[in-house]
């Protein structure tokens, strides 16, 4: 059985940070190498190992490298920002990336024969997007990215025992981990897109420069 697209992403990730390709965008997040590759390995590492939290009345399970690591990653970024408004950008994005998620979930058809491809690759894309529009910071953008999966489980979790509908929630689980490193990327990835045109367009001969987020 071959490793989970979400690992190979990662690997792939730490592999050019390890070269210092990804110096730049790093530093515009704020976040040292060291402490992106400690991430990356939590989450690659943790990805095979799944716990169950409670078995009734909703079973409950999580997965460590795409559960519990993008949610501690997630609150040490947002308790790290420097500014009251990132933090606050921040977990707005990723509540508004979790929610509509969570409403995707309701839409697509979780049978996968009648998708031409994966919802969890659905998710993990348009999270991405919606990470990078609502982020105005890279930092944001991957705090959206990571977190916004876990939270439209946490918000599936919250629907079944309001409703005491009988079912499961498996945080991180399965394809929501792949969902969960296509999402960060993807939302960075665009935001530093975006970020690179704009701080082309407004530079003058004689001007100054953009600072970058």
């Amino acid at each position: 059985m071959g490793l989970p697209i979400g690992v190979i992403l990662l690997i792939l990730v730490a592999i050019l940070i390890y070269f210092g390709v990804l110096h730049r965008v790093l530093d515009r997040m704020r976040l040292s190498d060291r402490a992106a590759l400690a991430i990356i390995v939590a989450m690659a590492a943790g990805s095979f190992v799944d716990v169950t939290l409670l078995r009734a009345p909703v079973q409950v399970r999580m997965n460590i490298g795409g559960g519990a690591i993008p949610i501690i990653a997630a609150i040490w970024l947002i308790a790290t920002a420097d500014e009251a408004e990132e933090k606050t950008g921040s977990i707005l994005t990723a509540l508004v990336t979790g929610g509509v998620i969570y409403g995707l979930s309701k839409i697509l058809s979780p049978d996968e024969q009648f998708m031409r491809i994966s919802p969890m690759l659905v998710y993990g894309i348009a999270a991405g997007i919606i990470a990078a529009v609502s982020g105005r910071s890279r930092r944001a953008a991957f705090i959206g990215g990571l977190g916004g999966m876990v939270l439209a489980d946490i918000f599936h979790w919250i629907e079944l025992a309001v409703t005491g509908t009988p079912g499961s929630v498996f945080f991180g689980g399965a394809g929501a981990f792949d969902s969960s490193v296509i999402s960060a990327i993807l939302a960075v990835g665009l935001v530093e897109l975006v970020g690179e045109a704009r701080e082309k367009m407004v530079k003058t001969p004689g001007g100054g420069r953009e600072r970058g987020n």
